[in-house]
């Protein structure tokens, strides 16, 4: 399994591109979120319109999700024929269209390949082509789900945004937890801080924390003056750039 870190940044960042990631594996190429800027990262590093086998969307804010129509226009335009997948919430599918209309009203029906929708919730599993894909709440200013995704051999979780919740074994032995944070102590409601990131992912046994959606001025200003602070003698921890590549 491979992880592309598209984007890391937070909703209003001019620099870096909002939080978006692939997951590749022998049969899968899974897109993480797919914000404003989200589209252009996955052009910029596979422009081929068959390339994407689905998307998640782990909640209905503009930094997470307004890049869809975008997206599927191009591919749509670049002659995609089969089909594709996208993982989201309950309600969805009446979410999407409307999004879709007001994107780009009528060119939906126009597109010669399959969108499929699958609405998921907490307690549902999903089996996706090598992929497991399980759901958790996290605590948002919206409704928010993490994804777990495995491949029977590794196992990754995305928060989307939102602290995680405690007391669950959703996040327990994870190879790479991709945790947003906003801060580096201070809890901002519906955002995790640095230094709880790390707490949390020491009491899950996470192998490796991808530190994520840090605040544009924080991160511009004061992580360079702190970054020897932020490390743990249990878990290993990236603050990755987009771009960056992981390999499990």
């Amino acid at each position: 399994m491979k992880i592309i870190f598209l984007g890391v940044g937070e909703a209003f960042d001019e620099n870096i591109p909002n939080n978006s990631h692939l997951i590749i594996t022998e049969q899968t190429k899974l897109l993480l979120d797919c914000g404003m800027t989200a589209a252009l990262q996955v052009w910029k590093f596979n422009s081929d319109s068959n390339f994407l086998d689905a998307i998640y969307i782990s909640h209905w804010h503009a930094d997470h999700y307004f890049g869809l129509p975008g997206l599927l226009l191009r591919m749509w335009e670049g002659g995609r024929t089969r089909p594709v997948v996208i993982i989201s919430r309950k309600g969805f599918e009446d979410q999407f269209k409307k999004l879709m209309d007001l994107a780009y009203l009528g060119f939906r029906e126009k597109f010669k390949y399959e969108i499929n929708i699958i609405e998921t919730e907490p307690s549902k599993e999903i089996n996706f082509q090598d992929l497991v894909l399980n759901f958790n709440p996290t605590i948002h200013s919206g409704e928010n789900l993490a994804v777990k995704i495995s491949d029977r051999k590794n196992t990754v979780a995305y928060s989307g945004d939102g602290s995680p919740v405690a007391g669950t074994d959703f996040y327990n032995n994870l190879d790479l937890l991709i945790l947003e944070t906003y801060l580096y102590d201070k809890e901002i409601i519906g955002h995790s801080s640095i230094v709880s990131a790390i707490s949390f992912a020491e009491n899950n046994n996470v192998k490796c924390l991808a530190l994520t959606h840090i605040n544009r001025d924080f991160r511009k200003n004061e992580l360079p003056k702190i970054k020897d602070k932020i490390k743990s003698d249990k878990v290993k921890i990236i603050i990755p750039e987009h771009m960056d590549e992981y390999d499990l």
